[in-house]
């Protein structure tokens, strides 16, 4: 399984940074293959609204920028599940991250079908890093849980952190992906197994030893 974990962080020391690793070590706990990006790094610059607030996303869902969005946009259209993380700022997910997702929610979620997104039914962790009053963390977890739900992706859990929560939130991080992952495994080989011929599924099931009839086994005595 490839999972993309998300960062939108200018400090590499802090909460989110922090927040990023343990996601990253719970994708690998999970015998699953992590990615980690962080947005800061990019250059992702804000929505345009071209002509008259709709342009080629709406046409063509793709957008007109020249910068590293499209590359971004082939990197989560290669996962196959995610964690977001942003740190709080007033309430809301960092800048990088509302640049970048507001124009991936412009190109994917205008598709006249929800299935057709690269997000569509993949799971996500949304994770909000409140790192200085502790403020806001809630509230940013629903904006994240409306892109959640207008990308088509499926919410698979959503954690609030604050430095005073910090020591066991970040276990919650770790187990959060390491379940995500096992649970996406499980259910791909439940599927596999109920697509196979029922005489593939009779071979792979144990063996059991044969038990002999009360006749015979007196015989054998």
């Amino acid at each position: 399984m490839k999972v993309l974990v998300v960062t939108s962080t200018p400090n590499k020391e802090g909460l989110t940074a922090a927040c990023g690793e343990s996601a990253r070590q719970g994708v690998v706990d999970g015998n699953s293959r992590a990615r980690v990006i962080n947005l800061n790094e990019s250059r992702i610059e804000r929505c345009a609204t071209c002509n008259n607030g709709w342009g080629s996303c709406l046409s063509e869902h793709s957008c007109v920028l020249k910068d590293d969005f499209e590359e971004l946009r082939g990197v989560f259209q290669a996962a196959e599940a995610y964690a977001w993380i942003t740190p709080v700022y007033f309430g809301q997910p960092s800048e990088a991250f509302k640049a970048f997702f507001d124009r991936l929610r412009r190109c994917e979620s205008t598709r006249p079908n929800k299935s057709e997104s690269i997000l569509a039914g993949k799971p996500v962790v949304a994770i909000a890093a409140a790192g200085g009053s502790g403020n806001g963390a809630v509230q940013c977890l629903s904006e994240m849980e409306r892109l959640v739900k207008q990308l088509g992706a499926e919410s698979f859990d959503y954690v609030a952190i604050t430095q005073k929560t910090r020591e066991y939130q970040l276990e919650t991080i770790h187990d959060a992906l390491s379940a995500m992952c096992t649970r996406r495994e499980e259910k791909a080989k439940a599927q596999e197994k109920r697509s196979m011929p029922l005489s593939a599924r009779r071979k792979s099931r144990p063996r059991r030893g044969r038990k002999r009839r009360p006749k015979e086994a007196a015989a054998r005595s």
